[in-house]
């Protein structure tokens, strides 16, 4: 979904991270609908992969991922949550307490700003 869709390579998408991060997803009536993983560094969660199938957007999903997120997040010890937003998607963490740190950079050619939330 998200390679597809974002231009990016599978290589590229592919760190090596997958098996020691903490997986949020959404299912609806079988089907996974929304995708974004934590990977937790002491108090730091840096969360990733935010993907929401083209299908299942403008219905508050992408909203509940990060909302879960910050839940789990905190649970594991995390103080607070990084994240780099894809910059036409800022509003969507905007609206969840997200705050942009530094300038606009590119980053697999998409233009990302770095964000962070306070799990405090």
């Amino acid at each position: 979904m998200f390679c597809d869709e974002q231009g990016v390579s599978a290589a590229a998408d592919r760190d090596g991270h997958d098996l020691e991060a903490i997986h949020v997803v959404a299912v609806e009536d079988g089907e996974v609908i929304g995708t974004c993983r934590l990977l937790i560094r002491g108090s730091i969660a840096r969360l990733g992969r935010l993907a929401v199938d083209q299908s299942a957007r403008r219905r508050g999903i992408g909203a509940r991922i990060l909302a879960v997120a910050a839940d789990v997040a905190r649970k594991a010890g995390a103080a607070e949550i990084d994240l780099h937003a894809q910059t036409y998607a800022l509003t969507l963490y905007r609206n969840e307490g997200y705050s942009e740190r530094g300038d606009e950079f590119v980053e697999e050619g998409i233009p990302h700003v770095a964000m962070r939330k306070s799990l405090a």
